[in-house]
């Protein structure tokens, strides 16, 4: 296995499992997945870059996420589905219009933030009763999530500020030491994040520009409205 370790993280490379991109194996993802059920925290690979999965609906490993990477209490953290069905375990109901929208864009590319369910980790959310939720797109993470069949944490694999990292060996020692174990799936594309979207308003408003150029959001909302409106009128 070659992992060119920095230093001081040696003793990480024995929480290091190489995994197809395409095709993880399934004995990687139930180690991964046992991990994260008692509340561990994997780093493995996203769309463009690595990322952070714990049990999205454990306090506990919300809150150690919170602790390690230095992120501020008050910035949410979004989570990971593997499809539109999985939705109901962490927002509330989501209206027809809104799930014409993550029809057109999931999975992955755009994060739709939605009324929060009651009783979420408090990280997740920040205080603010929604939700950023979106649908993973790379085989790797899909895998582990309906492995596990619950939502997974999808904050970047760096500390707060820091810059997200699309290879295993830019990742912060720090936060290597941290976790429990690694999916490395090799380099990753890289490039801009999820574009997020909040849709808990009667328009969406861009909350930060990513992957898809959010004119494009908004062109779709509007056909998608356009369409609605005709249909109720015949």
């Amino acid at each position: 296995m070659r992992w060119n370790a920095k230093p001081g993280s040696l003793k990480s490379t024995a929480k290091i499992i190489r995994v197809d991109p395409l095709h993880p194996a399934t004995d990687a993802i139930a180690r991964a997945a046992a991990v994260v059920r008692s509340g561990g925290v994997v780093i493995l690979p996203t769309s463009g870059l690595y990322g952070l999965g714990a049990d999205a609906l454990n306090p506990d490993a919300v809150e150690r996420l919170f602790r390690f990477k230095g992120r501020d209490r008050s910035k949410p953290i979004l989570v990971l589905i593997a499809s539109e069905a999985m939705l109901h375990q962490v927002a509330g109901p989501v209206d027809a219009l809104a799930r014409s929208m993550m029809a057109c864009f999931w999975p992955g590319r755009v994060t739709f933030v939605l009324p929060a369910r009651q009783g979420l980790p408090q990280g997740l959310t920040g205080g603010t009763g929604k939700i950023g939720v979106r649908q993973v797109a790379h085989p790797v993470a899909g895998a582990l999530v309906r492995a596990l069949d619950s939502a997974l944490t999808g904050t970047s694999a760096n500390l707060s500020g820091a810059t997200g990292c699309a290879v295993i060996d830019d990742i912060d020692p720090a936060v290597v030491d941290a976790v429990d174990l690694i999916l490395d799936s090799g380099l990753l594309r890289g490039g801009p994040g999820s574009t997020v979207v909040d849709l808990t308003m009667e328009k969406p408003a861009i909350l930060r520009a990513g992957a898809v150029p959010g004119d494009e959001i908004m062109a779709v909302f509007e056909q998608l409205q356009k369409a609605g409106r005709h249909a109720s009128e015949t």
